[in-house]
This record gives C-alpha cells, structure tokens and sequence, in this order.
C-alpha cells in the first residue's frame, strides 16, 4: 500500500511538471494563505503543501467528495480531484504488542473553484509595490510580433494553441525582477511557434525527463537568464536560473551536450525578443 501512495504522488508531481508547471520554481504569492481544509481550516503540511500551492486555484480552500456533498455542494463536470496523503495508525497483528504502525494512505480533494453551490470566505489578497523596470518593459515592448500577455490567476504560462503569454499580476510577484524574469521565461517559450524561431519538437507533449521537453525547460530559462542581463537584472535572477537549471540537468545526468544546444536556441530565442537577429555563421551557432 505505501508503495502505491508513493507511486501517485511522483505521479503527480510529473504531470506538473510535465505541463510547465514547475512547483519549485515561484516567485509571487497571489493569497496571503496557505492550502487549508475548508472543512477544519486547518493548513495541510508536508507534501501535500507542494502538491496544492503547485495547482492554479486562487483560494487556498480544499475539501473531499464526501464533504462535499454533505456540504450540499456538487463538483463541476469534467473536474479531477488532487491527492493529499496522510498517516494511519494501526494496530499490529500481535495482541501483546501495544505499538502502533504508521500506514501511509491517501484521498483526492477538490479546491472550491472546482465546486459549485459551496460558500468560502475570501482570502486576503497578498499584494507587493510593484515599480516598473524601464530597460525591461522597453525589452517586452519592442519585441517583434509578440504574443497576447494577459495578468491573471496563479500561473505562469505559455499556451501554443492561443499563442497567448498568462502571468500573475504584477503586484503579487516578490519584486519587480521576479516578474520580468518570469514574464521573460514565457516570452522565450512563445519564440517556440512556427511564426517565429519553430522549435517544432517543443510544441509537442513530452513527459519529465524526455530530452526535447527537457531541453525546452532549459532554453526557456537560458533565454530568461540573457533577457535580464540585458535588462541589467543580473542578481537573485540569474542566481535563481542557475539553481533551477541545475535541477534539470541533475534530472539529465548532467548531459553537457544538451546543455550546449540549449544554449544556442537560448540566444537566438533572446536574440529574437530583443530584435537583434545576427547574420551568417553566428545565427547558426
């Protein structure tokens, strides 16, 4: 039983991860407030903190099928619910034996925004002083046939198919460089799209640790890391970018040749954004 536990929670922490999300890897705070149990108010610990605060819901609130329907709720077509896990004590098989054995199981919760016909109070909205940087904003302005950057939600993303650029407000980002070397992250995906550089591979559905969605993860970053030097965001950022790069390629074995050519789609996805498309033999570096 533990074996299966462990087995759906690497479960889902791959599928996260295989859809951008990377938990990990956060640089604001849309609600002062952690995930919670509706039901006690009680804040989830361990794990399963990772696992809820990883998905997109802006309140914290979770609850049960169970609870759901006592609370005269009902969970909206098509909704999946997220597995928390907790311990069990239980008894052991001999009567003498009075210790008890902890049994790792789980259950599948659902956030509110899943459900209708279930009342919640509003969280405090955590907002920061956002001050814009003008060398950065010039970047995202000037960049050539861009794709549609919308504020909203709890995620930060790319999607193809809409060609469209999501980030959390502004003001919920820790600072001002969190966000533009969020938003330069995202941009350096969009360069993905056949309209623009056609890393056609990247557009296609990978899991973790399959090298073209890898190597995506990686140019995504690298091109981030480039955009902020330019923009003369060169501190936490990149220090940051160099951590989370070094997960990927831990979870690569370190493979020096993808780390290269990630490199060079990197610059010319930068290059790209900033408009500056070098000509000859660099441009094929």
């Amino acid at each position: 039983m533990s074996y299966s536990v462990y087995d759906v929670i690497n479960t889902r922490i791959m599928e996260l991860l295989t859809k951008g999300t990377v938990p990990w890897r956060k640089g604001w705070n849309v609600t002062s407030s952690m995930p919670r149990s509706l039901n006690t108010k009680k804040e989830y610990r361990g794990i399963n903190v990772f696992l809820l605060a990883s998905l997109q819901y802006s309140q914290p609130w979770f609850l049960t099928f169970n609870q759901i329907k006592e609370s005269g709720g009902n969970v909206k077509q098509g909704e999946k619910g997220s597995p928390v896990i907790f311990w069990k004590w239980i008894d052991r098989t001999d009567p003498e034996d009075k210790n008890k054995v902890p049994l790792l199981r789980y259950y599948n919760v659902f956030n509110v925004e899943q459900v209708d016909g279930i009342k919640y109070p509003e969280p405090v909205t955590a907002t920061n002083q956002f001050t814009p940087i003008e060398a950065a904003d010039r970047i995202i302005s000037a960049m050539p046939n861009k794709p549609l950057i919308q504020h909203m939600g709890n995620r930060a993303c790319y999607s193809p198919s809409s060609d469209t650029v999501t980030l959390p407000p502004q003001t919920s980002f820790e600072s001002p460089d969190e966000y533009y070397s969020t938003a330069f992250h995202e941009l350096t995906h969009s360069t993905m799209a056949e309209h623009r550089l056609n890393r056609k591979a990247s557009i296609q559905v990978h899991r973790f640790g399959d090298e073209e969605y890898s190597k995506e993860e990686l140019v995504a970053e690298m091109g981030a890391s480039f955009l902020c030097g330019h923009a003369g965001i060169v501190n936490n950022t990149i220090e940051n970018s160099a951590s989370y790069i070094g997960n990927w390629l831990k979870a690569l074995k370190n493979d020096k040749t993808l780390l290269v050519h990630a490199a060079a789609a990197a610059q010319r996805a930068a290059d790209y954004i900033i408009n500056n498309q070098p000509e000859g033999k660099e441009a094929e570096v």
